[in-house]
């Protein structure tokens, strides 16, 4: 029994269960969010992504009012696609919810892989957040580094709420930082980049046609032997 408007957590448990059921017996695939205890993320990017959301104090104290929903199990489906998040989020109704971020760009891609060259060795380690302080600064830093600015995440939901950040949308953004935790790659394909550029190996090899040919009397001298010439 709600009191004063106030749902216990429990109630809004058992509804959301109860739609997300309901939703899957008519065929409907959902990618739910299940955080486990109170840390909604553990990871360096799960973390990395909240922390620099909360770094930005005009929609700070609207993000605080989701992570309640983010915890008690209310996003029942969250969808990560290029440049866009899809929800849907149980309230006092089911709500849906569109993200949509904007690509990183060339120029700040390039900066990032330019800072970063040399510096991470494998995909495993990259997304593991195993790579060193400097890298770290690079990859997280608050303007340009892969995390959106507040003014490139459009925000979009169907409740009555006529916040531009109402407590549906902050906990699919929360959700998104629990999902970095097990599956860090979709911070690049939100962003529409390709990880591995990070780490690719940029060998200046010389084309077939710049290779200098010494003659054989200079191949002869340079490696201490006698070459049998064809007349």
């Amino acid at each position: 029994m709600s009191f004063w408007g106030y749902t216990p957590a429990s109630e809004r448990r058992a509804y959301a269960q109860q739609k997300a059921a309901q939703l899957e017996k008519s065929g409907r695939k959902l990618e739910p969010v299940h955080i486990q205890g109170n840390k909604i993320a553990r990871s360096f990017w799960g973390k990395a992504w909240c922390e620099h959301l909360e770094s930005f104090s005009d929609i700070y104290n609207r993000l605080e009012r989701g992570r309640t929903y983010a915890r008690n199990g209310s996003v029942l489906h969250l969808a990560v696609e290029p440049g866009k998040l899809d929800g849907l989020v149980s309230g006092s109704s089911l709500y849906d919810v569109r993200i949509r971020v904007d690509d990183l760009g060339p120029h700040l891609w390039q900066n990032i892989q330019e800072k970063c060259s040399g510096q991470i060795a494998t995909m495993l380690e990259l997304l593991q957040g195993k790579f060193s302080n400097q890298v770290m600064k690079v990859v997280t830093d608050r303007h340009t580094g892969l995390f959106p600015q507040p003014s490139q995440i459009h925000l979009k939901c169907n409740c009555p709420d006529g916040a531009r950040m109402c407590k549906h949308l902050a906990a699919v953004l929360y959700g998104m930082g629990n999902r970095l935790d097990d599956q860090p790659e979709l911070l690049f394909r939100l962003r529409g980049v390709d990880p591995a550029e990070l780490f690719a190996a940029h060998l200046n090899l010389p084309q077939a046609g710049d290779a200098e040919v010494l003659p054989d009397d200079q191949l002869a001298d340079l490696f201490g032997i006698d070459l049998l010439l064809e007349e």
